[in-house]
């Protein structure tokens, strides 16, 4: 199954989290984009977040949140690297 815009979404919104801190949530204001909105209504909906318009993350949340900055750590590495980096000799 291939990411939805709903999806993406969703995982923009979690790569907004700094999990470093525990104690740092995010808020989503009423003047938000409505796919962030939207989004973060879903994150709450599956339990990933603590409230509905943002909050903290919840355990889930949090495992999903790491998941998601590295993978978006890697996709962007590898970017970087092909950029700046000839790609290997074919065999």
């Amino acid at each position: 199954m291939p990411y939805t815009s709903e999806l993406v979404h969703e995982l923009n919104t979690l790569i907004r989290f700094d999990l470093d801190s525990g104690q740092q949530g995010i808020k989503v204001h009423k003047n938000a984009d409505e796919n962030v909105k939207a989004a973060t209504c879903r994150l709450y909906a599956k339990g990933l977040i603590t409230q509905a318009d943002g909050g903290y993350l919840t355990r889930l949340g949090r495992e999903a949140a790491e998941h998601a900055q590295a993978l978006l750590g890697m996709l962007t590495a590898g970017v970087a690297a092909s950029v700046t980096s000839p790609p290997p000799p074919a065999r």
